[in-house]
This record gives structure tokens, C-alpha cells and sequence, in this order.
């Protein structure tokens, strides 16, 4: 089985990717734009040097080489991938404020293909029903428990537009508590996260798009969980240990399972 995966949101088609072949020998490539990848998330995969219509036309052109056509973020290619495969299997998988309260809006796009993903539980509202929830995979050969002592009632935080309630969580606790902001501080590289996180004992998990507060566990909270830290939630509350089903494994094996559907359907 030939897969392509089309974009690389939060670097989840890497991973998709690398364990799926690993698991089941299918072939993947993971296709995405080197501007939009400043943290270095494509670990698998290739990353093109090249403007918006050119990374499109290339995308649709060799998608003919493969057996399914993995698209995230990128919906507007869908209906341009309908028509020149009819009849090939296509996978449109969102992640995050590219459809949250947008699903109606995106119809046009989402209905053109064979199965519609979605990353967390918050974007099920307004989903049409056969959508489908995938959890996000973290990969746990680079976030794992480090030989390091974290700081005791320590706590990280990576700002996204809701440091006050950051602080909120962090008095309420009694953790001292370090906001990292990208804006003042620059990226961090992807592969560097890890040693980070393991400098901590807790991860403040809130943020907020559009002013509005996003009621789910974010990748990086999947990741510091991975890395062993407690994660302090939206809601306030403390959750430790990585959930199974955000295990790269398992999320491999469902995507699989879907691909098998579609496939099959053909």
C-alpha cells in the first residue's frame, strides 16, 4: 500500500507515517512546505522549497504513484484531487482551528472525500456524522522520561494567548511557574522540546484562538505527559501518563483500519 500524505500539520503525518510502515510494511511519503515547517516537525518526509501553487501542482501530480491520498490542513486541494482520481481513496484529516466552528463553511470540501478526520474531541461540534475522531499520536522514541530531576513544584508554559489563566493554575497550585513565548524568545526546535519539558514537573496546558479557550489537551500536553510531567488541563485539573490511545501504535493501527474501509469500498 502507497500512501501519500499531503502537509504535516503539528507534524502528526511524520509520525502517522513512520510508524504505519513500520507496523504494516506500507510505503509513505510525507510532502510539505520547508516555509511552514519552521520547527523542524518533518522528521519523516520530504520538505519542498517552493510557493503555494507550485507545492499544489506537484502535489496533484504525483499523487498519481500512490494507493491513498493522505491530505491535512490542505482541504482546498480535495475537490482538484477528486477530479483528476476519481476514483482513488482520499483522506481529509483536520486538526485544529482549520475547522473548528468552520464545518459548515468547508462542506465543499470535506464531502469530496472518502473519510474525514479530526484530532481532538472539541471539533466534533457541527461534524458531519461519519466523521471520525483519531487521538494525536506523540512519538514516544523522542518524548520519554529523561534522567533528569525536575525542579519540584515547577511549572512550564508555552504561551498562547492565555498566560493569565497560565498564572491562575500556577497560584492555585503553588508551582513556580516559566512562560516561554515564541514571539520574544524565538522557536524552539521540535527535537530540543523533550530535555525542556523533563526540566519540569508540571506543563500548564491552556490556550486560547480567536479569544476563545480551546477545551482540549494540546499536542504538546500529549507530549509532556509522554516525557512524564503532570499536566495541569483547560479545565484546572491534573492528569498524568500518556493515554494509550495516543500511543503512535495505536493511532497507526486505526488509520490502517480506515484505509482498509475505503479501500475496500472502492
Amino acid at each position: 500500500m502507497r500512501i501519500l500524505h499531503i502537509w504535516n500539520t503539528a507534524g502528526m503525518a511524520s509520525i502517522i507515517a513512520k510508524y504505519m510502515d513500520r507496523l504494516f510494511d506500507t510505503k509513505s511519503l510525507v510532502i510539505h512546505r520547508a516555509a511552514f515547517d519552521p520547527y523542524g516537525l518533518t522528521t519523516y518526509g520530504e520538505l519542498w522549497s517552493c510557493g503555494a501553487k507550485q507545492f499544489v501542482i506537484k502535489s496533484l501530480l504525483i499523487a498519481r504513484h500512490f494507493d491513498i491520498i493522505h491530505v491535512y490542513y490542505l482541504d482546498k486541494i480535495v475537490p482538484y484531487l477528486r477530479l483528476l482520481y476519481p476514483r482513488k481513496p482520499i483522506i481529509l484529516h483536520y486538526c485544529g482551528d482549520d475547522i473548528r466552528d468552520k464545518w459548515h463553511i468547508k462542506r465543499k470540501y470535506w464531502e469530496k472525500a472518502d473519510a474525514v478526520l479530526y484530532a481532538t474531541p472539541d471539533l466534533c461540534e457541527g461534524a458531519p456524522e461519519h466523521a471520525i475522531y483519531v487521538p494525536c499520536p506523540v512519538d514516544t522514541e523522542v518524548f520519554h522520561p529523561r534522567p533528569i530531576r525536575p525542579k519540584p513544584k515547577s511549572a512550564f508554559h508555552l504561551s498562547y494567548n492565555a498566560d493569565d489563566l497560565a498564572i491562575e493554575y500556577a497560584r492555585k497550585y503553588g508551582l513556580e511557574l516559566t512562560i516561554y513565548s515564541r514571539e520574544r524568545s524565538g522557536a524552539i526546535p521540535h527535537i530540543k522540546l523533550p530535555e525542556i519539558l523533563c526540566q519540569y514537573e508540571y506543563y500548564i496546558d491552556v490556550k486560547r484562538s480567536l479569544g476563545k479557550l480551546l477545551r482540549a489537551t494540546s499536542k504538546l500536553g500529549y507530549e509532556a505527559l509522554a516525557c512524564g510531567l503532570k499536566v495541569i488541563t483547560w479545565e484546572g485539573n491534573i492528569i498524568k501518563g500518556l493515554p494509550r490511545e495516543n500511543h503512535p501504535e495505536e493511532v497507526a493501527k486505526l488509520i490502517f483500519s480506515i484505509y482498509k474501509q475505503v479501500l475496500n469500498s472502492e
